[in-house]
């Protein structure tokens, strides 16, 4: 099959690309700067151009069979007002040129559009699956309406899968990039209290799911992408301290983190326990359900 994908040049996108490569599947990679990429391996390719800009880019997406739409700016900054617009308009506009460059019969088309847990919004120990309700604060109104968007490529007959990330955890960057350093020089610790949830998912299994759900036709729509075991961020804390041999002691203050980040410091003191309970009923098997296990894959390996 070929494969088209925006944001793939990134933490993800990387994943990605190798393990669709590894199937023998073509990839092309949508990059403002495609002469500028370390990258370079059989089967994949660059194609110059601004996903957000309408342009020639569009051409070639309906020679495709896959599109992976993965851009976006990064979450993780405070939130100013004009962040907020670059948030907001690096998903929608880029989200809404894929859907355009669509053919008007787009049946055959696989149309893989991100999204993130942080849909659901902030709740306490309730169980959230995919059926659970969108929730009010700007990150979830955010994915909603990114959501939204990808869902009008049903309009042309395309296979519409909306996949809400939890937080990815995986070597040479990500989340788990910026924590462990911390740990390494005995500054690591939880955010606030600690028991705020957190929802994750191994990058292993991440690229996994795609290639499952890709195969099987008659999944579409909303489908969450973390372990089935989410933990708190106590947990987390003390389980990265046990693998690098750490203590994980040094508590970040809520009132800080908050001072120092805004309402993006929300997202890091409060948070949702996700199932990806689609994933599970359609028989997907996780290599990595536990964080502990999946902790060890990726620092010690």
């Amino acid at each position: 099959m070929k494969v088209f994908m925006t944001g793939g040049t990134g933490f993800v996108g990387t994943y990605l690309a190798k393990r669709f490569i590894s199937e023998d599947h073509s990839v092309t990679i949508l990059t403002p700067d495609a002469g500028g990429q370390a990258l370079k391996i059989k089967g994949l390719a660059y194609l110059e151009g601004n996903p957000t800009v309408e342009g020639e880019w569009q051409k070639a997406v309906a020679g495709h069979d896959v599109i992976i739409n993965l851009a976006g700016a990064s979450i993780f900054s405070r939130w100013t007002e004009e962040q907020k617009k670059i948030l907001r308009s690096s998903r929608m506009l880029t989200t809404r040129n894929l859907v355009d460059a669509l053919p008007q019969d787009a049946k055959n088309i696989t149309f893989f559009s991100t999204s993130a847990v942080g849909y659901y919004g902030f709740h306490s120990d309730e169980e959230l699956v995919e059926t659970s309700p969108a929730g009010t604060d700007f990150l979830a109104r955010l994915a909603y309406d990114w959501e939204s968007e990808a869902l009008k490529a049903q309009q042309k007959g395309a296979r519409v899968i909306i996949t809400r990330f939890g937080i990815v955890l995986g070597k040479s960057g990500g989340a788990l990039g910026q924590m462990i350093p911390l740990f390494k020089f005995f500054l690591g610790g939880p955010l606030g209290s600690g028991r705020q949830w957190f929802s994750w998912v191994h990058a292993h299994d991440l690229v996994e799911a795609f290639i499952f759900l890709l195969q099987k036709k008659d999944i579409s729509g909303a489908v969450n992408l973390c372990s089935p075991q989410p933990v708190r961020n106590k947990e987390l804390g003390n389980a990265i301290g046990r693998v690098l041999h750490r203590p994980s002691f040094l508590p970040a203050p809520g009132f800080m983190i908050k001072l120092i980040l805004g309402e993006f410091g929300s997202v890091l003191l409060e948070g949702q326990r996700v199932i990806p309970r689609r994933l599970l009923d359609a028989g997907f098997k996780f290599k990595y359900p536990e964080i502990d296990e999946a902790l060890k894959s990726i620092v010690l390996d």
